[in-house]
């Protein structure tokens, strides 16, 4: 039934007052948030299933998971999978799985956050598979799980996406999934929103949903958390702490495999080959998790059966921007990294691109590659959307390559004797590359490219490298 006039006008009224004073009380130990938005903007949860995620098992070759968002009216998650085929009647095998539902509550009003497992899949086996809202179910969306064992893939890996999400982060979330073809999943590092910056919250997480679209839905992702998001928190005793924000649980149906200390936001996941190891910095350096994440680190190395083993986080080991390196996890995890012989680490949180190979430095780690020496992990930092910070001093020796106020995507192609790293501008520009050919010792070796890279992006003074002033902020 529509809403009467003068209800509307009430309504209308009420949104243009001014607040009311609160009688004073308690205080709220955490920031209040904005009013709420009109009950049917662009956000809002509705009658239909949004906010779609597909999410990889620990074992992808035998499971995956999705989580999606509906108004309140839908009360109970429910999915429907079967194996695809050529012909039309999708539904027609199809079997019906039901999960969990969260309630939410914010600036857009309250929703229902939904997740489902997929378990006892196939390998290498295409299925599909659609979400209930109240007023319709989604449409048929198609996915792959991994092959059994080794077998070559491709990925992408995206750093901070952060701010102006929609605005100016999505063309390079876009660009790299046309451009990468048929990627078998998307690394992000952290940072997906901003949160507690410009925009209200659950906008922003409606903007990273959007920008990725239904590929979000059909490729599997594998997200990191950032310091991002977490929210502020004021402990009784008036202390500052840090809570997850309420979205990162209820929007990826991650693996449940994770360090003690860190259940929600760190896990592994096994696909064709590679491990994917999901680490936590904020709750390492913030939040008490350090020894429990740095012990289940070196567990799943140890027990790692992975041809490769890739590492991402958020919080960099190897800074590009910041005066310091992050020294807390730098302590606790480079070693581990060096004694197991881990492969990448891929991170964000510096707003700028640095590819460290070499811990002593470029020089050190062209000789190396010159020479064809053992070589230890690669550090990578990336950055997706428009917030910049300056390099820092080191940027000139310490990384093989770097640029700032420039976005980039990540496309890395593996085999099972090589891995191949490629890193590309917004515009599809390649800006650095190399291999990593695995020797019979288990050592990588390292190769720079001999392909045509673009010139380096630097700052000069206040003017940017692309006749623009320069937008990168110097931390200091």
């Amino acid at each position: 039934m529509k809403p009467s006039l003068a209800l509307l006008a009430v309504v209308g009224l009420l949104v243009a007052m001014p607040a009311v004073a609160q009688v004073p009380g308690p205080p709220d130990p955490d920031p209040v948030p904005p009013p709420l938005h009109a009950p049917n903007g662009r956000y809002a949860a509705k009658g239909w299933a949004d906010r779609i995620v597909l999410s990889p098992a620990a074992d992808a070759a035998r499971g995956a998971a999705v989580a999606w968002r509906t108004s309140t009216a839908q009360a109970v998650a429910e999915a429907e999978i079967a194996e695809e085929i050529d012909g039309p009647l999708l539904g027609y095998a199809a079997v019906t799985v039901q999960g969990d539902t969260h309630p939410i509550e914010n600036e857009n009003g309250q929703a229902h956050y939904h997740q489902v497992r997929f378990n006892d899949l196939k390998p290498d086996t295409r299925y599909v598979y659609r979400v209930k809202a109240a007023d319709s179910w989604s449409e048929w969306l198609p996915f792959r799980t991994a092959k059994e064992g080794f077998a070559p893939f491709r990925f992408v890996y995206l750093g901070d996406t952060q701010n102006d999400i929609l605005e100016i982060g999505s063309r390079v979330i876009r660009s790299a999934l046309k451009e990468a073809g048929p990627a078998a999943l998307v690394l992000h590092a952290g940072d997906l929103v901003a949160q507690r910056e410009v925009k209200v919250h659950d906008d922003e997480w409606g903007e990273w949903t959007e920008a990725g679209g239904r590929a979000f839905a059909m490729t599997p992702q594998i997200p990191a958390p950032g310091n991002h998001e977490y929210v502020d928190h004021i402990l009784p005793d008036g202390e500052e702490s840090r809570l997850l924000g309420p979205h990162w649980s209820r929007q990826f149906a991650l693996p449940d495999n994770g360090a003690d200390k860190a259940r929600d936001t760190t896990y592994f996941v096994d696909y064709q080959g590679v491990r994917f190891i999901v680490l936590d910095g904020t709750a390492a350096i913030d939040l008490g998790a350090s020894e429990s994440q740095t012990a289940w680190l070196d567990n799943v190395l140890a027990t790692s059966p992975a041809r490769w083993n890739i590492a991402v986080f958020h919080q960099p080991i190897f800074t590009c921007a910041r005066p310091d390196d992050t020294e807390e996890l730098k302590a606790a995890w480079k070693p581990i990294f060096d004694a197991r012989n881990i492969d990448l680490v891929l991170q964000g949180h510096d707003h700028c691109y640095g590819r460290v190979s070499h811990p002593d430095g470029a020089e050190a780690s062209r000789a190396n590659s010159d020479e064809g020496l053992p070589q230890g992990p690669v550090y990578v930092v990336s950055v997706t959307g428009s917030k910049m910070y300056g390099l820092n001093d080191r940027a000139d020796t310490q990384p093989v390559r770097a640029a700032e106020n420039t976005e980039l995507y990540q496309l890395v192609d593996v085999e099972e004797g090589r891995l191949e790293f490629r890193a590309y501008t917004a515009t599809g520009r390649l800006y650095d590359a190399f291999t990593l050919i695995k020797g019979d010792d288990g050592r990588n070796r390292l190769v720079e490219s001999s392909e045509s890279l673009l010139a380096l992006r630097r700052c000069d003074g206040a003017a940017g490298p692309d006749d623009r002033p320069c937008t990168a902020e110097i931390k200091d």
